[in-house]
């Protein structure tokens, strides 16, 4: 099981930008998918964007950019152009195979709230 942490949430204003950061135990990070997911009340849980063991990336918002870096077991979503409609709590997630759907994803972090003031 990887252990996930996530942080880097906040609160911006509208426009503004912000960077979350995913932390993952050392146990083989480099062979695992990762996504990051949100959910905001009353809505279901939706792929932000998901990130291959070798860097290829789904990423619906195009604002939005994911990277990863195995050598500090770290993956990273960069919101750029932020609105209000994503506020939200972002979750890490981890799995063997990149998929839109969270029922691919084994392991999951706690989440990070973040908040765009109009």
């Amino acid at each position: 099981q990887v252990q996930l942490v996530e942080s880097g949430g906040g609160l911006v204003q509208a426009g503004g930008s912000l960077k979350l950061s995913c932390a993952a135990s050392g146990r083989a990070f480099s062979n695992y998918a990762m996504a990051w997911f949100r959910q905001a009340p009353g809505k279901e849980r939706e792929l932000v964007a998901a990130i291959s063991p070798r860097g290829g990336t789904y990423i619906p918002d195009s604002p939005f950019t994911a990277s990863r870096d195995n050598a500090k077991n770290t993956v990273y979503l960069q919101m750029n152009r932020l609105k209000a409609e994503n506020t939200a709590d972002y979750y890490c997630a981890s799995g063997p195979v990149v998929a839109r759907g969270e029922r691919k994803y084994t392991s999951w972090g706690q989440g990070t709230q973040v908040t765009v003031s109009s």
